[in-house]
């Protein structure tokens, strides 16, 4: 993780030797907790599809009772994201991040005693309402120590978490459902929410002392390394401001309210649904993945499995790199362009089915890359295009607006492959949606200035 923030913030080179040293200062405090929380967060989501291999048996739950209660949690998460994104910002970082963690990790201990569908719809949704925030209020966190040129790259880091958590669930999940299964007569999926639900109580209560509310709080910062990072941000805001983007000429609206604000925004919308196309394409990646190299012609469990792991390593390696590129340049509309309509390029490309096992593989590789690595690029213009005002309310609703994706995504594409024996009309949608999401970006958006050059 160290050696990993070194390397972003080394990508926004450019910048003057001593701004480095106080960044990568504020990185080793600030990102590994968080890193660590966000990829336990997303094996808390996603750790349902390795307990349906025995819930569902043992539950009596049919297929399409376990499918709407996965769906719930998207739910919860979409209604709440913008109320818990607004109390970050009344009430601080350190109390809201705990809040957070606190009761989603009490939320997935308590599925380990469902009994009945109603229990488990319930859990569910409760589940997305805890975790609802976490992520815009982690982007939104972000904004109060790093520049811009700087957001990439570290969120970068974050979106590497969604497949480090994916490796980590497939791998521990397995091992408790199966070694755990009978033990003090619980059955394996049992435990596994159980022991899979305990770091983040753990997490939430160490957040209380380990983070701060900002770098006015933050007491391993001299008095003139605090003066450095309010000035580098005020200096971001006050560009803004001259350039004309809202970020600048809107942030004196306090009486409006922020979330009104925010709702009277049209950028939030654009915003919206350019996050929502690419969350469509991300989610039928981590959801439909093993069973398109499936279709590949691959036939056994457990090499599909690890040929899974291919696309999935290759897109942490991918984004990271572009990422930091993204940053390096201060570029990124043709960055999130190139991303996404290459990306559906991809997509479209594997409708061929060709006859080749490791060619298809290379195609989805490619594909993954560079859906994967738009991600982190998105999330830096928020915090430009919004006011300081709006920034909080205006994130989650992106957030929360683009994750209805969840629910629309898996159901959409479900009714695609039952109706038509395939994914070929799918891909060429999701395609679509890419190709219309980068050139929303090219035609709307403006680059952050690239850091100061190195004398």
């Amino acid at each position: 993780m160290t050696q990993s923030i070194d390397a972003a913030l080394d990508a926004a080179g450019g910048a003057l030797p001593a701004d480095d040293a106080l960044y990568r200062k504020i990185a080793l405090r600030v990102v590994p907790f968080l890193f660590l929380c966000y990829v336990v967060s997303f094996l808390d989501r996603i750790n349902i599809g390795f307990a349906q291999l025995q819930m569902k048996h043992d539950l009596g739950f049919s297929d399409a009772m376990y499918g709407l209660g996965a769906a719930v949690f998207y739910v919860g998460y979409v209604l709440c994201e913008v109320p818990s994104n607004m109390l970050l910002a009344r009430f601080g970082a350190r109390r809201t991040f705990a809040r957070i963690m606190l009761l989603w990790g009490v939320a997935s201990v308590c599925t380990m005693f469902v009994s009945t569908a109603a229990h488990f719809y319930i859990l569910r949704f409760a589940l997305g309402v805890f975790e609802a925030g976490f992520f815009p209020g982690i982007v939104l966190y972000l904004t109060y120590w790093f520049p811009g040129p700087r957001r990439a790259a570290i969120l970068s880091m974050f979106f590497a978490g969604v497949a480090v958590a994916g490796v980590l669930g497939g791998l521990f999940s397995g091992w408790l459902m199966r070694d755990m299964a009978g033990v003090l007569g619980l059955a394996g999926w049992q435990w596994m929410f159980a022991i899979e639900g305990m770091p983040a109580v753990v997490l939430g209560i160490l957040s209380l002392t380990w983070l701060v509310d900002g770098p006015d709080h933050a007491a391993w910062l001299s008095v003139q390394e605090r003066a450095r990072v309010a000035r580098s941000l005020d200096d971001e805001r006050a560009d803004a401001a001259r350039e004309g983007e809202p970020g600048g000429r809107e942030g004196h609206a306090h009486s409006r309210g922020a979330l009104g604000q925010a709702l009277r925004t049209p950028r939030v919308y654009l915003l919206a649904f350019i996050y929502f196309s690419l969350t469509c394409a991300s989610l039928t990646l981590n959801f439909w993945m093993p069973l398109m190299i499936r279709d590949f012609g691959m036939t056994d469990v457990v090499s599909i499995s690890l040929y899974t792991a291919v696309p999935n390593a290759l897109g942490v390696v991918g984004l990271i790199a572009i990422a930091r590129h993204s940053d390096r340049t201060g570029e990124r509309r043709k960055h999130f362009a190139f991303c996404t309509i290459a990306g559906g390029a991809a997509l479209v490309l594997l409708t061929a089915h060709l006859p080749s096992f490791a060619a298809m593989l290379a195609i989805l590789s490619c594909a993954t890359v560079l859906i994967f690595a738009a991600l982190p690029i998105f999330w830096t213009m928020p915090s430009g295009c919004l006011s300081k005002d709006a920034a909080a309310p205006g994130i989650a609703l992106v957030s929360s607006i683009g994750i209805t994706s969840g629910i629309v995504s898996p159901w959409v594409i479900g009714q695609i492959k039952m109706h038509t024996g395939s994914m070929d009309l799918a891909l060429y949608l999701l395609a679509m949606l890419l190709l219309a999401s980068g050139c929303a970006v090219l035609l709307t958006m403006k680059d952050a200035a690239p850091l100061l050059k190195r004398p």
